[in-house]
Parts: structure tokens; C-alpha cells; sequence
């Protein structure tokens, strides 16, 4: 083991990994039966689905959507974001949280992260803060919940709506509450690579029964509670998901918990035995996360201490078996779709100019971050030792590696 497998030695970690999507006969049997029931459309499943979902993320109310975008893009509609009003998000994320904010006519203001959770760093969201906030959208990214007591604390103070972007947080609780309604309202992506995938489709969670009707709503043409089927009483769209995808997420749902729970002792494994190697920092772990949902495992190496780049890093663990990717390599203000941003379509007074924003920790991130995908974590626990092997072997052999 003392020769790195890209130089052609042994490899640390010869398994076969878990594949993704993973189905069994429940997925089979619910897509048949709605498919010989003849109730193809946003019925009885969808329902359940919501309601089930719901439950399992002690929310009170689920709303269901095409897809975690138009997810996040009905609750911003729904709670009268618009043009004029700036929302708080991180730059380390999917394009969805801030396109979400451009495509309901508002402003994204990009806050940096916080170097050991990847999740939005309150204090520089405070610091963003102005006259035309109107709501923080903090990412519970790769599963690491942000401190929600503080950005609940934040938003009373300041009078801002506190929006979870959840779309990485099925299962994950804090304080014993589950994440999407410990805001004002959360929302989660189902497609194919999430850990409860359905092709595509998303969720919106909330407490709020009114807010619930008006995602409803929003989702459903515009159509409202009790009125005719032709009668439109808000600006909607149609975002309905169909029975097939609600019968595929029931039968997901129905193995979620035991995921997640392998998933969290796994990746407490992981940080356990990653955490003493040098130049090798693991996510800060907080009690307060009582149960821990993993969509991503993120480490982060210190390339001037190994010698290396993050993508010859990335390159010699997959040589050792343990497949990785080097994630976001940019922040999102870094995009063409923002620097070429100058004038707010639905509010063309408003000048952008996204040319100038920096946000130091998350641009040494986008440089230094590892992920490990969320499938690697349902291995057997026995293969865990085998992954810190890998990472071990490629940190103290980073010398060798090629360029």
C-alpha cells in the first residue's frame, strides 16, 4: 500500500459502490398500479405523498412541485417577493437559489460561507443586510443545517423572512424538528440525483396553512380552494407533479429513514477518522443537528501543505477506488448569467452589477472543496475504514503524485 494506485500500485479500496437511482418492487408495484388504475393525474398519490412527507419532516403542510427550482420559485411568489426586494443567499450553491430570487423579479445579495460548514455565514449576511431586505435563503448544503436558532433570531430582529433552501436536507433535523418548516418555509428537489429522487419533482414545507393554500395555488393555475375549475384567482402556473412520480416517491419515502440513518454513521465515521490528517478539514460538526442528512460528504484539503491541486487530490483518490468530484469550482456571481447582469428585467430602473462582489471564503472553496457523493455513504460500514485509508495513502504520498 505504499505505492499510489495512479502510479500503479494496489488500490486502497476495491469495492463496488452503491448505484443511484436504487429501486426495488415497491417502486415496480406503485408505478404499475397507477398505471392500470387509470389515475395518472394529481390524485390520491400525490396526497398521500404530501402528507406523508410532510409528517416525516414534522411539518404541518406539503405542497408539491415540478422540481426543487420551481419549488423555491412558488414559495418567493407566494410570501409577495418581488421587484425591488433583495433575499440574502450563499454564492456556494445550485444556480436555483439565486435564479429563483431573478425569476420572482428580486435581487439576489450574495453573503460568503462559513470555511467549516460550506452553509451561509450569518455574520456576513448581517453584515449584507439593507433597507430593501426582505428575506434570507440559507442552503442546508450537502445536508449540514445552518444554526437556524440565530437566523430565526435574525429574521425577528431585522423583520425577515427566513427561507430554507432544503433541496439538500431530506431527513435532517435540528433540535428534533425536521428542516423545510423551521422557517417560514422550506423547499426540496426530488430529481434523479437526490437521496429521494423521482426523475424530477420538489416539495414546499410549511406551518403556515395559508401560505400552503397560496403555494397551492401558485402551483395549480392560479386555481383556489373551493372555486370552479375555470376560475382563477392568482398568477399561476402549472407545476403539478403526476401520479407516477408520487407513487415513485412513496415507495422512497418507505426506505428514507434507514438511509439516512446509514448515511449519518457513516459519515460520522468518516469525520471521526479524518479529522487528525494534516491538511485534510472535515465539516464542524453542531449537537444541535439531531439527525444528520447527507447528500454530500465535503472535505477540504489545503493545496499549499500537500503540494498539490484540488484536482490532482481528486484524481489519485479515484485511482484508489474512491470516486469524488471537485464540485463548484466557481461562485455563483462568478457566472456569466450574473456578470453579464445589468438591469433587472422586471424592474429595468434597477442596475445590477454583479462584476464587483467577492466572497473570499467561498472563492477558496470553489479551489479547495471535495466532495464524496451521498451513495458512497450506504456502503458497509467496514468499507468507511478502507475510504480513510484511500485519503490517508493520497495525503501522505502527495509528493508522487503526477502532475
Amino acid at each position: 500500500m505504499t505505492q499510489l494506485a495512479i502510479n500503479g500500485g494496489a488500490q486502497a479500496c476495491s469495492v463496488v459502490w452503491p448505484t443511484w437511482p436504487m429501486w426495488d418492487a415497491r417502486e415496480r408495484d406503485g408505478l404499475l398500479d397507477a398505471l392500470e388504475s387509470g389515475e395518472w393525474w394529481y390524485g390520491k398519490r400525490v396526497k398521500q405523498f404530501e402528507a406523508d412527507f410532510a409528517a416525516f419532516q414534522d411539518a404541518r403542510f406539503g405542497v408539491t412541485a415540478s422540481s426543487g427550482t420551481t419549488a423555491l420559485e412558488t414559495m418567493l411568489q407566494a410570501l409577495d417577493i418581488g421587484p425591488g426586494d433583495e433575499v440574502i443567499v450563499p454564492p456556494y450553491t445550485f444556480i436555483a437559489t439565486a435564479s429563483a430570487v431573478l425569476r420572482a423579479g428580486a435581487i439576489p445579495v450574495f453573503a460568503d460561507i462559513e470555511a467549516d460548514t460550506w452553509c451561509l455565514d450569518p455574520n456576513d449576511a448581517l453584515r449584507k443586510i439593507t433597507p430593501r431586505t426582505k428575506a434570507i435563503m440559507p442552503v442546508h448544503f450537502g445536508g449540514r443545517i445552518v444554526d437556524m436558532d440565530l437566523y430565526n433570531e435574525i429574521g425577528r430582529r431585522h423583520n425577515l423572512l427566513i427561507l430554507e433552501d432544503a433541496c439538500h436536507s431530506w431527513g435532517g433535523k435540528w433540535k428534533g424538528k425536521g428542516t423545510g418548516a423551521l422557517g417560514r418555509c422550506g423547499a426540496f428537489s426530488f430529481q434523479v440525483s437526490k437521496n429521494i429522487a423521482s426523475a424530477e419533482g420538489g416539495i414546499i414545507l410549511t406551518d403556515d396553512e395559508a401560505l400552503a393554500e397560496q403555494c397551492r395555488s401558485i402551483t395549480n393555475c392560479g386555481r383556489v380552494a373551493g372555486g370552479a375549475w375555470y376560475e382563477h384567482g392568482n398568477i399561476g402556473s402549472n407545476l403539478r407533479l403526476t401520479e407516477f412520480q408520487a407513487a415513485l416517491l412513496l415507495a422512497q419515502l418507505s426506505r428514507l429513514e434507514a438511509h439516512t440513518l446509514r448515511r449519518q454513521a457513516n459519515g460520522a465515521f468518516l469525520t471521526k477518522h479524518l479529522q487528525g490528517i494534516p491538511g485534510v478539514c472535515v465539516v464542524r460538526e453542531d449537537p444541535r443537528i439531531t439527525r444528520r442528512a447527507y447528500h454530500l460528504y465535503t472535505l477540504r484539503i489545503d493545496p499549499k501543505a500537500l503540494g498539490i491541486t484540488r484536482g490532482q487530490f481528486v484524481a489519485a483518490l479515484a485511482a484508489e477506488g474512491v470516486p469524488a468530484s471537485e464540485g463548484y469550482t466557481r461562485p455563483l456571481y462568478k457566472m456569466a448569467v450574473f456578470q453579464n447582469l445589468k438591469r433587472m428585467r422586471a424592474n429595468p430602473d434597477i442596475a445590477l452589477d454583479y462584476t464587483q462582489a467577492t466572497c473570499p471564503v467561498c472563492e477558496r472553496a470553489c479551489d479547495e472543496t471535495v466532495w464524496l457523493f451521498h451513495t458512497l455513504l450506504l456502503a458497509d460500514e467496514s468499507v468507511m475504514r478502507d475510504v480513510v485509508n484511500a485519503i490517508e495513502k493520497v495525503v501522505s504520498h502527495a509528493h508522487e503524485i503526477p502532475a
